[in-house]
């Protein structure tokens, strides 16, 4: 029997004692390797953890006078770049602006406008005869331009504006309180019955972080005294006596209540021109209507049909908080404002804009739809919204024609008459600017904006029938 053992002094191939080798040198290899990026994973938790821990670093120390959001901006770079992107001008189908080349004058430097609303729609002249809008409406750039677009619109040289506007228009909290001499309501009240110029020398930037952020703690807080004293009248209305803001809020409530100290509507109260929010019977456009009609108050007599007409303010908040989205708690800033995560922060985008600019963040959070499925439920809700905005445009631009037409004729005999059509009138375009001056083309509510223009056409017919009926 032949058992062929080798001896043990034969030689181990050469072939063989290098693929060992090789297979060594590649198992210490990976142990490497993977040490290495085991070891930078538990590093980048690390340092993730410490950024989580750490949202930023205080670079500079602000107060509550710190107005410039430059120095904001080094505590808090990521939103500070998003905050400067509001300068960006992108149209959506049925919002934001175009970038207009201008030949700068000096009575207005700039060199870049938005497009005109009156171009697009010579009918806005016809129904805003006689007022200042009727001159100069563009469409609405981003917040970076708010004040600026306020202080040079043709609309300052047909009418001296108060200085109420800068409300809306700039950062005037630390302005208030310096007027006030520390007292916000005092120098509310001080720059409301100012001329406009007079008051802008008063401010600097247009809104900025004071105006949303307690300085100390970043906590989101109401700095309008208008919308401070208008949800305030508005929940008295609701049973809810001594109601503060800034105290009985929620917080998800105040990412929509900061938004709402500017996009809604309002009116100039008396000599004094102090500003108030119609809401002391609730927020519905029929509820602002028989307040401004308890009050007498009226904007301006319209130039055609002599009527007593109102001139609807952006009432972006009081048209969502009748649609779908205000009804399942969800705010302004969930849209307009998502939240995005830079490194392992996640913080409020503030490059504020359109949501189908930004359907990722603002909209697949929830809506677990594609993009194009999503933008295309938003425009055929928008595209039904403008059909029927086309009809009562008409509708209230034909009443105007037949009173114009009726008072040349001297139905002022008929006073009556003239009268139930001059008041079929203030309804019907106020029904209709409540959704034109509103900038969702009826998204935030689309069966309330629908409603409104029925209306709308329903007052425009009333109106024409009590003018065929008084001759």
């Amino acid at each position: 029997m032949n058992n062929a053992t080798p001896a043990p002094d034969t030689p181990i191939p050469e072939s063989v004692r290098a693929r060992a080798f090789r297979v060594a040198l590649l198992t210490i290899g990976v142990a490497v390797g993977v040490s290495v990026l085991g070891f930078a994973f538990l590093v980048t938790i690390i340092e993730r953890k410490q950024e989580a821990k750490n949202p930023f670093f205080r670079v500079v120390e602000l107060d509550d006078r710190t107005e410039d959001p430059v120095l904001w901006g080094k505590n808090f770079p990521f939103q500070y770049d998003e905050y400067r992107r509001t300068v960006d001008q992108v149209r959506t189908k049925y919002g934001g602006s175009e970038a207009l080349p201008r030949t700068p004058s000096e009575a207005d430097p700039r060199s870049i406008v938005a497009q005109s609303k009156l171009e697009e729609d010579p009918r806005l002249k016809v129904l805003w005869a006689g007022y200042a809008f009727a001159v100069d409406t563009r469409e609405d750039r981003g917040h970076a331009y708010m004040l600026e677009d306020q202080t040079f619109t043709a609309r300052q040289r047909v009418v001296q504006q108060p200085g109420t506007c800068m409300h809306c228009h700039a950062s005037v909290y630390v302005p208030y309180l310096k007027l006030g001499e520390g007292d916000l309501f005092k120098g509310f009240e001080k720059m409301n019955a100012m001329p406009w110029a007079e008051a802008r020398q008063h401010v600097r930037h247009p809104v900025t972080c004071i105006d949303c952020h307690d300085s100390q703690t970043l906590a989101l807080r109401i700095t309008r005294p208008g919308f401070i004293e208008g949800i305030a009248a508005l929940k008295a209305a609701q049973g809810v006596k001594g109601y503060d803001v800034n105290r009985d809020a929620t917080r998800q409530e105040m990412r929509s209540f900061v938004c709402a100290q500017c996009h809604v509507e309002y009116y100039f109260q008396g000599p004094e021109k102090r500003l108030v929010y119609p809401w002391a019977k609730g927020l519905k456009a029929e509820e602002q209507l028989a307040y401004y009609d308890a009050v007498g108050h009226r904007d301006w007599v319209h130039a055609e049909s002599g009527a007593p007409v109102l001139k609807a303010q952006h009432p972006e908040f009081e048209l969502w908080n009748q649609g779908i989205h205000a009804r399942s708690g969800v705010a302004c800033a969930d849209c307009h404002m998502p939240f995005k995560r830079v490194g392992a922060t996640k913080i409020t985008d503030h490059h504020v804009r359109s949501p189908m600019l930004n359907v990722a963040h603002a909209c697949q959070t929830c809506h677990k739809w594609p993009e194009a499925e999503l933008k295309a439920r938003v425009e055929t809700i928008q595209d039904r919204t403008f059909q029927m905005r086309n009809a009562a445009m008409d509708a209230v631009v034909e009443l105007i024609a037949d009173l114009k037409a009726a008072r040349a004729a001297g139905m002022a005999t008929h006073a009556t008459a003239l009268l139930r059509a001059q008041e079929h009138h203030r309804r019907a375009q106020w029904f209709l600017d409540f959704v034109e001056a509103e900038n969702s083309m009826g998204f935030h509510a689309p069966q309330e904006a629908a409603r409104l223009l029925s209306e709308a056409i329903n007052e425009a017919r009333k109106g024409q029938v009590a003018i065929r009926d008084g001759r």
